[in-house]
């Protein structure tokens, strides 16, 4: 497909800058893969729309995923644990003021670091960076990666985890450049964009789709005997990284690290075998799935790095249903995501979310889709 086939019209006013009061009253939208059909509103047993005092039709809201799925079902999360990444300091002598994107930590012992760096024409190798008043973190440039890129060593001489410690708690949550320009992160992102299930660190963005889940929500799927398996892949930035290209074979992903443990696997292969539901609740997910899916159509054990870009017309080997957001145009996610739901009905389905006042982007509502 062509990049030009996933652009639309985004008003900034429909992109979410704050998430749901609660993480699970986000509306949701339900897209049947078979019928071609679209739901948004609920109805009662008869099939009728739901109408609230005003005689408005009342839309489904996230808690009601829980509708669609029944007991032995699996749905599969991805509990990367996101680290306050975005950080300020001051350039030596000249106190210039950078933003400093912590992206991974390359070695332990000698407290290397691969980052990015704003603005950066003023940063060269030999450079100092101060990040403290006490001066106590310091960080020298060592090496250019790429344009924006850096390595930075920090001159920090502590225990490792004293170190990441007080690295840490000079960061802020790295919300995505699209809220940033609106508004700063606060006290409440460090809640709001972390998944209530997240576990291994490493992330730089949230897995979005896992945020809607609440422990509320969570604890009456348990009840109805629904199955969890967890999976890790480090969400990067390269999830918004222009596609520079119209071909999109030709456009190249940046490799993530990902993890599949054994009990992932038995848990996900188990429901398959018994022809239960699998549901993959994000485009992480998908991509960690899917690179990791036999040809047999089981997931196996992995461990390591994914640069897998999924885009129409792709063949699903692992989940038959998936949660997603409500994505920008051009981007990789909504790529996958048109993947899994069919390029028609899922770019329908966008066209509708815009006329029905939807909330785009990490904070913003939800797409459910069915392979019915």
């Amino acid at each position: 497909m062509k990049l030009s086939q996933f652009k639309f019209n985004l008003p900034e006013e429909k992109i979410a800058l704050t998430p749901a009061y609660h993480r699970d009253e986000c509306r949701l939208m339900v897209l049947h893969k078979k019928s071609g059909t679209i739901d948004m509103y609920k109805t009662d047993k008869k099939g009728k729309p739901l109408r609230d005092e005003e005689g408005n039709p009342v839309f489904i809201d996230f808690r009601n995923v829980l509708d669609y799925f029944d007991e032995g079902d699996t749905f599969i999360f991805n509990d990367t644990k996101v680290f306050p990444a975005r950080l300020f300091g001051t350039k030596e002598k000249t106190e210039a003021r950078i933003e400093v994107f912590l992206l991974r930590e390359l070695n332990e012992e000698m407290r290397l670091w691969d980052v990015l760096v704003e603005p950066a024409r003023k940063i060269r190798i030999g450079n100092k960076l101060f990040f403290d008043d006490a001066g106590t973190m310091v960080a020298e440039v060592i090496d250019n990666t790429t344009s924006r890129g850096r390595t930075l060593r920090f001159l920090h001489d502590c225990p490792h985890d004293e170190f990441k410690h007080d690295l840490f708690a000079l960061g802020q949550t790295p919300l995505p450049q699209y809220i940033i320009k609106h508004r700063s992160a606060n006290e409440d992102d460090v809640n709001d964009f972390q998944c209530i299930f997240a576990k291994n660190e490493g992330a730089v963005t949230a897995p979005a789709t896992g945020l809607h889940f609440s422990r509320e929500l969570m604890k009456r799927m348990e009840i109805k005997g629904i199955n969890f398996a967890y999976i890790t892949l480090h969400c990067s930035l390269g999830n918004f990284h222009s596609i520079e290209v119209e071909d999109l074979t030709k456009h190249k992903m940046e490799s993530e690290q990902m993890q599949i443990s054994a009990e992932a696997c038995k848990i996900v292969n188990e429901t398959k075998m018994q022809k239960h539901h699998v549901c993959a609740v994000g485009t992480s997910v998908v991509k960690a799935t899917e690179t990791a899916v036999g040809t047999d159509g089981m997931l196996k054990e992995y461990e390591g790095w994914t640069n897998k870009f999924i885009f129409p017309p792709y063949d699903f080997g692992l989940a038959d249903s998936m949660i997603a957001n409500f994505y920008h145009p051009y981007s990789t996610l909504l790529m996958s995501t048109a993947a899994f739901g069919g390029y028609d009905l899922v770019m329908e389905a966008y066209k509708q979310a815009l006329e029905n006042d939807y909330r785009f982007g990490c904070y913003g509502d939800a797409m459910l889709i069915l392979n019915d």
